[in-house]
């Protein structure tokens, strides 16, 4: 258990690095380029990662990391960019709250793995949650918009559970594989970003320092310790740890930005720590797929 709960805390670290996103962006990136920001956090942290790790990618690695890579990282990033553009931000990210139930579909079809019905119903529990956290002001239901958000979440959702199924060629550790991983979708994004926003703008000293953050701490670590964890912990489990990022965004509004901090929100933030809290248990199952017990 020791070593299981030291796993979590070590995957922890993704979402709430993740969940200072916002912040960065608003406070010390260029406005209006989404994209250009995506490729400058991936791509950098994926050529370091690979230079590190000092392993390519061979036969059936080479689709199968470019494929996880659009998933966990290039097509995320893309469908997040519409979504946020076409949704308010509350909007956007209650439907990633849903993360863990469609971890919890794929796993079941994909892996054959079983669900819980106490993972089910703390999911629904921490989507109010950050609705509670995050719903603010007049809400917008743009189609368009919607569609993008819940894929968005279900491409990262599906890219965590064929992470999980493939895991890593033998002999390649983690920092490789999340080099792959990064490498692939930055330049999935790259062509996009060069047609919608053209090439990236002068960038100064605080400019620089976000990219730096975003890519070395909330891309390169990040993404290590999260595919570590995927590796390691039941990954229904594991995706509720995502709930961790509206978290983190909302407290540091309310510590940096002097954003408000309701009574809804506080109950909002108790119930998505409790849901992550919770789902880290492990009662009886709802209902197995035949032949499997082992839960992931």
């Amino acid at each position: 258990m020791g070593g299981t709960g030291a796993i979590t805390a070590l995957s922890a670290v993704a979402p709430v690095v993740w969940g200072t996103t916002y912040l960065v962006t608003t406070e010390w990136l260029p406005p209006d380029r989404p994209l250009i920001s995506g490729v400058l956090r991936a791509l950098p942290a994926g050529l370091i990662a690979l230079a590190l790790g000092r392993a390519l990618p061979r036969g059936a690695w080479w689709w199968r990391a470019a494929l996880l890579g659009t998933l966990n990282i290039g097509a995320f990033f893309v469908l997040l960019f519409v979504a946020a553009y076409r949704l308010p931000g509350g909007v956007a990210a209650t439907l990633s709250a849903a993360q863990p139930l469609m971890v919890a579909a794929f796993a079941y079809l994909l892996l054959r793995e079983r669900v819980t019905g106490w993972r089910l119903g703390w999911g629904l529990v921490g989507i109010v949650g950050v609705a509670l956290m995050v719903l603010r002001g007049p809400l917008g239901f743009d189609p368009v918009g919607i569609v993008a958000g819940l894929a968005g979440t279900g491409v990262m959702a599906a890219g965590v559970v064929l992470t999980k199924r493939w895991g890593r060629p033998p002999g390649v550790g983690v920092l490789a594989l999340t080099g792959w991983q990064l490498t692939a979708g930055g330049l999935f994004i790259l062509p996009l970003a060069l047609a919608v926003e053209g090439p990236p703008p002068a960038l100064g000293v605080s400019e620089l320092g976000g990219y730096a953050w975003l890519s070395l701490v909330g891309a390169l670590l990040a993404y290590v310790l999260w595919f570590n964890g995927i590796g390691r912990l039941p990954v229904t489990a594991l995706s509720f740890l995502s709930l961790l990022s509206p978290v983190v965004a909302t407290v540091l509004g309310w510590l940096v930005l002097d954003e408000s901090l309701t009574a809804g929100q506080t109950l909002g933030f108790v119930l998505a720590l409790t849901a992550i809290a919770a789902a880290q248990l492990s009662p009886p199952t709802l209902f197995s797929a035949p032949g499997r017990s082992k839960e992931v």
